[in-house]
């Protein structure tokens, strides 16, 4: 891995918000003013349109192809989940190992530490452009401006809860990241925000947000609206523990949504991959992409989850870099509950070839492809995923198999807050809740099973059992670090029969400040924010353990 140039180039890329939003030229060059650009005809609704288009298949940390995990906003899914426990990055050429590995190269000098702050601050100054042009000329722009408060929300609500030095339940007044509003701040003293304050400044983004976006009925399910206003206002309120308005704001996200049905999270031909009546924000790669177009299409979300395709290409599918499940979250489990049926049976792993063929059946139409997938990658397959299915009817068709959608808010979590933040407070209230949902998914579904390692030193019985639901049914969705971090949770790696990798199978409890989960989930700021923002500090530098821990006993 090689160290960053730590230059004004790399300040520029890193840090995109040193920048005004266009320059102010004199009007006899060949270059437009700020004024001049938002009164053009379409201008700020191209803008607005940016916003959306941009979250995924532009290569915006590098500007290659060959680095496949720039590909966007659910990239960001597989690096959080990857630090944890509940994701396996296997096989011999898996391109998100190194957060797996928390891996020092995460830390501040290093370039992977500067993808997540390029992509985050890029979008927040994509937002800030377009909500100064709404200020400028507010007349006809409330809903695009409405679209660029709701994605800054959530821009920051994510970068806020993967910098932080604690999480709010531990302590309010954490470090989180430098709050970046216009371009009239002092950018070499902007210090980090407390979490506190991050929050209100969320809060404040989705109010004025949802007052714009009342009565708008968008085009689909790509662009936000008030219901994912509220969504996010339901992610904000559980995470600062307002529990009532965690619960308000869940139900109302809900409106006109429905659950998936079985048939639904296990079809074949549209698991994952398409909207449907549960999904109330998502995301679409589209055929036009860079991401889909270049490099073989191998530097996409399709590329690296997505297993089954007929064509040589694809990390997931051919490169020997497949997303596992931990074997002992999939064995907690009930054969009853159908969400364990997007994850093959380790018993397969002992069978004959013929015998798993026809035990693969009741998986895929591909067997043999899964078969190939996990000899490329020098593994079993065992906890190997077939949640996202490539394009219904496109399993043969170089690069088509891989213009999916991906899902960015669903009503399942919804349903998930809502029974937490009711539980926190009403236990009955929100047990009941929480069996009516863990039920539609497996009706024999028994209440208090599934406790965590160290005794529920963290949690409770009631929130231990919502974090389980959380873990199975949003597996690879984004939410494993967020969820370890909110609920201060432990890492456990290292178990009879794991199949986590030989050198990261960790028992990892840090003793660090109260702080039960391991401090590299707490991300580096990029070398270049902190040697320009004097007011900036940073996170400690990842430091894994340096060998295996003995095994847990279960």
């Amino acid at each position: 891995m090689k160290k960053i140039f730590l230059s004004i180039v790399s300040v520029a890329l890193a840090m995109p918000m040193l920048t005004s939003c266009i320059e102010e030229i004199d009007p006899q060059t060949n270059y437009v003013t700020q004024k001049q650009a938002s009164e053009t005809p379409g201008f700020f609704e191209s803008s607005v349109a940016s916003l959306i288009s941009n979250l995924n298949g532009n290569f915006t940390y590098s500007g290659s192809d060959n680095h496949p995990y720039d590909f966007g906003y659910p990239s960001f899914f597989l690096q959080r989940d990857a630090l944890g426990q509940d994701m396996v990055t296997a096989g011999t050429n898996n391109w998100y190992s190194t957060w797996y590995e928390a891996s020092y190269a995460l830390g501040p000098t290093y370039a992977r530490c500067q993808v997540p702050w390029t992509y985050y601050y890029k979008w927040i100054d994509n937002c800030n452009k377009a909500i100064t042009l709404y200020k400028e000329a507010p007349e006809g722009r409330e809903v695009g401006a409405g679209v660029a408060y709701t994605l800054r929300a959530m821009f920051y609500q994510d970068i806020v809860r993967m910098y932080a030095a604690k999480p709010y339940a531990l302590d309010p007044n954490a470090e989180t990241v430098p709050l970046v509003l216009d371009d009239s701040q002092i950018m070499t003293e902007n210090p980090r925000a407390t979490f506190t304050a991050a929050y209100a400044q969320i809060i404040a983004d989705l109010d004025e947000a949802e007052k714009l976006l009342a009565g708008y009925k968008r085009a689909n399910v790509y662009e936000p609206d008030v219901n994912v206003v509220y969504g996010l206002k339901a992610r904000a309120y559980l995470e600062i523990q307002d529990w009532a308005n965690a619960e308000k704001y869940a139900k109302q996200a809900m409106n006109g949504y429905s659950m998936m049905t079985q048939d639904e999270y296990l079809s074949r031909s549209h698991g994952f991959n398409s909207p449907n009546s549960s999904w109330i924000f998502g995301l679409r790669f589209r055929d036009t992409d860079p991401n889909i177009t270049d490099n073989d299409g191998d530097s996409s979300w399709g590329s690296i989850m997505i297993l089954e395709n007929g064509f040589e290409c694809g990390y997931a599918a051919n490169y020997g870099g497949p997303m596992l499940i931990d074997r002992h979250l999939y064995e907690t489990i009930p054969a009853s509950d159908f969400r364990k049926n997007v994850w093959i049976d380790f018993a397969i792993d002992d069978m004959s070839e013929s015998a798993a063929i026809e035990a693969l059946g009741n998986y895929t139409d591909h067997a043999e492809q899964i078969i190939a997938s996990a000899a490329s990658a020098q593994i079993g397959v065992g906890g190997m995923e077939l949640k996202f299915r490539p394009q219904a009817g496109k399993y043969f068709t170089k690069y088509d198999a891989w213009v999916v959608s991906v899902p960015l808010m669903r009503v399942e979590e919804m349903k998930l807050i809502e029974a937490e933040a009711a539980g926190m407070q009403d236990a009955g209230r929100g047990q009941q809740l929480l069996e009516a949902f863990a039920k539609t998914r497996d009706a024999n579904y028994v209440y208090g099973t599934h406790q965590d390692a160290y005794g529920n030193t963290s949690t409770s019985t009631f929130q231990n059992e919502i974090w389980w639901q959380r873990r199975v049914e949003l597996w690879g969705e984004g939410f494993a670090t967020f969820d370890m971090k909110r609920l201060n949770k432990a890492i456990i790696r290292n178990y009879p029969n794991t199949n986590h990798l030989e050198g990261y199978k960790w028992n990892f409890v840090n003793q660090e400040n109260g702080c039960l989960y391991p401090k590299w989930m707490n991300l580096c700021i990029v070398q270049t924010e902190t040697n320009y923002n004097y007011a900036c500090t940073n996170n400690s530098t990842p430091d894994a353990p340096t060998t295996d821990s003995t095994p847990f006993e279960w």
